[in-house]
């Protein structure tokens, strides 16, 4: 299926370049820049970025790594001080 239609990327596009990118990094943040990037594209209108994410967070390789280590567990987040509440 067409996903962006100004750059004609099908989700079979995205889907690969997700795979090749956790195949060749298993700790990278992917967003939808690094998959352009990788299907040697650029966003153009944005109309797409709607059905683009949906694509890109239909897919298993897409989460990102376990940070803190232990399943199940979020990483504890310090807040620097004279910040938050």
């Amino acid at each position: 299926m067409i996903i962006c239609q100004c750059m004609n990327i099908t989700d079979d596009d995205i889907h690969a370049a997700i795979d090749w990118m956790r195949a060749s990094d298993a700790d990278t943040i992917i967003s939808p820049g690094k998959i352009y990037h990788a299907l040697g594209k650029a966003a153009d209108c944005g109309g797409c970025m709607p059905l683009f994410l949906d694509t890109m967070r239909a897919n298993d390789n897409l989460k990102v790594p376990n940070l803190a280590g232990n399943a199940g567990e979020a990483p504890s987040l310090k807040v620097r001080k004279g910040q938050g509440s």
